[in-house]
């Protein structure tokens, strides 16, 4: 029988740790060699895998490897390129006008703030946070599905929306640990804490967590 200790300031610190010592916070799913290819790939993630996107994307790039070129790009094109990941027509055009504002706004640069971020079409505040992390280093609180359910589970928010879920973790972690509890955290519900059959006798952290909503 796994008993869990309360989640108290001390054991949130302990839950960092532990996950920061399991798995690599700079990983990236996705390939890419520059900013604005980050970008495009985070767009295309939506409601499609990762390996999908990882597909298509060298692809796309030789051919319009930066903002520039893929906002002049045709349409039609870039909907066959991207056909197999799913909402291509709307994708499709934001990417196009991603890269046309990228380029007539921003210099040509992906802009390094998430107020600016997220005025791009197809970006949103967790693709916005993976550009800031991997790119600039700087602090964003990620809110996927994977991260959402492990913050939950493991009773760090009451919450399954993503903009409280956001808000309970800023309340809870210094700022230096929002990226690495991000990235490590949606790490963990990819190989242990599963949706439909979450790994709670193979999972290290079972000694922190009271398993919230999980059905046992």
């Amino acid at each position: 029988m796994i008993i869990s200790l309360p989640m108290t300031s001390e054991n949130r610190q302990r839950t960092f740790l532990v996950l920061e010592e399991h798995y690599d916070s700079q990983t990236s799913l996705l390939h890419y060699e520059t900013a604005f290819q980050l970008l495009v790939a985070v767009a295309l993630s939506a409601q499609t895998t990762d390996n999908q996107v990882n597909k298509i994307t060298p692809s796309l790039f030789s051919r319009f490897p930066d903002p520039e070129s893929l906002g002049k790009a045709n349409l039609e094109e870039v909907e066959e390129i991207i056909h197999s990941t799913g909402f291509y027509r709307t994708k499709a055009k934001n990417i196009l006008r991603a890269g046309m504002m990228i380029y007539k706004d921003f210099g040509g640069i992906v802009p390094d703030s998430m107020d600016d971020l997220i005025t791009i079409p197809g970006i949103g505040r967790k693709s916005a946070g993976v550009i800031l992390h991997h790119i600039y280093h700087k602090p964003a609180i990620i809110v996927d599905t994977h991260f959402g359910r492990v913050m939950y589970r493991l009773g760090l928010t009451q919450s399954k929306d993503p903009g409280v879920i956001e808000k309970d973790i800023a309340a809870l972690f210094p700022s230096d640990q929002w990226s690495g509890l991000s990235m490590t955290a949606n790490l963990h519900g990819r190989a242990l804490c599963h949706g439909r059959k979450p790994k709670c006798a193979e999972c290290f952290l079972a000694p922190l967590c009271p398993r919230q909503g999980v059905v046992t």
